[in-house]
């Protein structure tokens, strides 16, 4: 493709490179099925996860083995048992475990070591790391039924675990947990991964499925709270019963702490890459319900944006702003606030013979910083002046010049404002003009 459309290539290149910044040292914790292996899917997912590696990610792999300890079942002529979804692990069901994760992880291992020229694994060096992470206990006796080697987690060393992705490699984490006096338990590989990604605090929790999370239309859902995801389990009878299973899962890390969890198809290829690396993604984002909102002020909200702007206006940062100034001025401010409390604003002022408007009194308060708000708030202002059909947004800034240009703003001169905003200019403050086309 880059000899073909070189300028197609060097512009998608440039929209993913935010990513690989914001994604740079963060902790993602990826989980899969037995399927994924069993269907000849782990080559290609493999060369993702060496990508995501090779960004600065630290990658932790939850793997399942639930079709390989079916087949080795079959091979000793065993039936599987379960009840309420879960194996009964007796001591034959447990060798078949332990046989089955022992092969998963070198078939993992060798994949991840790949380094053929002309493959994307060429040059990786990747070290891959798998430990007795886990303690258990068993799940015991359940209605009436007894799981026998049947675990549930009790501890996620995540120390060691830690210990194994500062040194630069990928942890590979088994459904198998081991009790302090030695015994061995099967578990499930999603609880696994909740419990792995709660002891990591991971930015991330990414599980893959056999089919995307839809509407009853078949349309992606790309974004869920908690609340909206637990409704959709509550009437998606249209759902997979492996969507259902880690969409529920999705929700109860969130839910936990978990920044974000994912839950994505892998019958696409490279649907993990475009779920993480592109705006539209693949597959669904899954996020706590949060008491933050994004909403147009109100004459209520004056005190709150006086308290959040009072400091900046004391070290010169925004243009001092009177509270009756404010009052007769609210319905230009958008602001975030979260639990009823003011974290951020932003104010747009329309210059409609120019159709321009100027982004002014950003601001966000430094305990909330780092969380995109103030990236929000911006986009905001921008939709609200196309909304009214202006062409250009500026804004005059003596501290953050480079936080705006890399979010698409240029430098311009005073004598580019509008006659109304330049008959305003400070000359002592010498703020800084800068202009995005909407």
């Amino acid at each position: 493709m880059p000899d073909q459309n070189p300028e197609q290539f060097v512009a998608w290149f440039r929209s993913v490179a935010p990513y690989f910044h914001s994604f740079r040292g963060r902790t993602f914790v990826i989980a899969f099925g037995g399927e994924v292996v069993a269907e000849g899917k782990l080559a290609r997912l493999a060369h993702d996860l060496n990508l995501l590696h090779s960004a600065g990610i630290r990658v932790v792999v939850v793997h399942g083995s639930r079709p390989q300890v079916e087949a080795q079942l079959a091979s000793r002529g065993a039936k599987p048992r379960y009840r309420q979804g879960l194996r009964i692990t007796d001591p034959v069901a447990l060798e078949c475990v332990k046989e089955a994760v022992g092969l998963l992880r070198v078939e993992i291992d060798a994949l991840l070591s790949q380094g053929l020229p002309n493959t994307p694994m060429a040059g990786a060096a990747i070290n891959t790391v798998s430990g007795n992470f886990i303690t258990a206990q068993p799940l015991g006796v359940v209605e009436g039924v007894d799981f026998q080697y049947t675990g549930v987690v009790r501890k996620i060393d995540a120390q060691a675990i830690e210990g194994c992705l500062a040194a630069g490699n990928i942890v590979i984490v088994s459904p198998v947990g081991y009790s302090p006096t030695g015994e061995v338990f099967n578990l499930a590989s999603e609880d696994v991964a909740v419990a792995t990604a709660m002891a990591l605090q991971a930015d991330k929790l990414v599980y893959l499925t056999d089919a995307a999370v839809q509407d009853a239309k078949g349309r992606l859902l790309p974004e869920l709270s908690a609340q909206e995801a637990e409704a959709l389990l509550g009437r998606g009878a249209h759902l997979t019963e492996d969507t259902r299973l880690y969409l529920a899962h999705a929700v109860e890390a969130v839910r936990a702490g978990v920044d974000r969890a994912h839950v994505v198809s892998h019958n696409v290829d490279g649907s993990l890459l475009l779920e993480l690396f592109t705006h539209a993604g693949s597959g669904s984002m899954i996020t706590a319900d949060k008491l933050e909102r994004l909403r147009p002020a109100t004459i209520e909200d004056v005190g709150g944006i006086l308290q959040l702007i009072e400091p900046l206006e004391a070290d010169g940062t925004l243009v001092r702003r009177s509270r009756e100034l404010l009052e007769r001025e609210i319905d230009r401010f958008v602001l975030i606030e979260h639990d009823k409390l003011v974290v951020g604003c932003a104010a747009l002022y329309p210059f409609p013979r120019n159709r321009a408007g100027e982004l002014a009194c950003l601001a966000v308060r430094p305990e909330h910083r780092d969380r995109g708000h103030g990236e929000k708030l911006m986009l905001a202002i921008e939709e609200k002046a196309r909304a009214a059909g202006m062409k250009k947004l500026f804004v005059l800034t003596t501290r953050a010049m480079h936080w705006f240009v890399e979010r698409g703003f240029v430098e311009a001169r005073v004598a580019d404002l509008p006659d109304e905003r330049k008959a305003l200019y400070n000359l002592q403050r010498r703020s800084k003009v800068l202009a995005k086309r909407l």
